[in-house]
């Protein structure tokens, strides 16, 4: 695991490599079709609570007023989509998570450089967030492949994936991060998605769910997280895991 600007996979033989950085400047380093899976959760903007149906959850009043969540939450999947798609090898997978405010936009980019969209899959969280028109139980997960199609490796599994919304809390008792995904629901995609030893690349890594997924599994593991924070919470965790 290294904080070094560069990605060079002949290092990657086995394990891990975790990079303190922007992944929209990082991955141009990557070679063309040299990555297995993409499983990310990008930041997006979110809405006020009240406003659009629902938010994120308890935030930070002075971001979340301007629709941010985290310091680096402003970036369009302009930015970072064709260079997931470059990366891709044919007939690799990509999941992207993303809200209904952002749905559109990101299905729509993701298309327009070349991902084929297979379909919206669900992850039920099995919690509830207030709103003014309907409770929030859900999120979407676009589920999209280059080039060729691929089947999933377990075929059973349902398009609605029930894993529930637990944090990680430190200790004083507060959420290490506020949109942390369940290692649960990584291992379900991971596991669907490539076979051991592959490279999964996650270039929002948070605190480090896919990464953690990837150890369990042994697939390799590519993670870029620009938040020093949660870079080295990511990292304290895979080590320790």
């Amino acid at each position: 695991m290294t904080e070094n600007k560069i990605i060079n996979l002949s290092e990657l033989s086995t394990g891990y490599r975790l990079l303190l950085t922007d992944c929209v400047k990082i991955i141009k380093t990557i070679p063309d079709e040299s990555i297995d899976l993409i499983v990310t959760d990008p930041p997006y903007q979110t809405t006020r609570r009240g406003k659009a149906g629902n938010s994120g959850g308890m935030l930070q009043k002075d971001i979340f007023n301007k629709g941010q969540v985290f310091t680096y939450n402003d970036i369009d999947c302009e930015k970072y989509a064709p260079e997931f798609y470059r990366i891709l090898k044919d007939g690799s997978h990509c999941y992207v998570m993303t809200n209904h405010v952002n749905l559109l936009h990101m299905l729509n980019t993701f298309m327009d450089v070349g991902f084929h969209f297979i379909k919206s899959l669900i992850w039920d969280k099995g919690n509830k967030i207030m709103g003014q028109y309907y409770m929030s139980q859900f999120e979407y997960i676009l589920f999209f492949r280059k080039g060729k199609g691929k089947k999933i490796n377990h075929c059973g599994t349902s398009d609605i994936l029930s894993v529930k919304n637990i944090k990680t809390k430190g200790i004083d008792g507060k959420n290490l991060h506020d949109t942390e995904k369940p290692i649960e629901l990584m291992k379900i995609l991971i596991a669907n998605s490539s076979k051991e030893n592959d490279i999964v690349i996650d270039p929002f890594m948070g605190i480090g769910s896919t990464g953690i997924a990837c150890k369990q599994l042994h697939r390799r593991f590519i993670g870029i997280e620009i938040d020093r924070k949660y870079y080295h919470i990511a990292k304290e965790r895979i080590l320790n895991f």
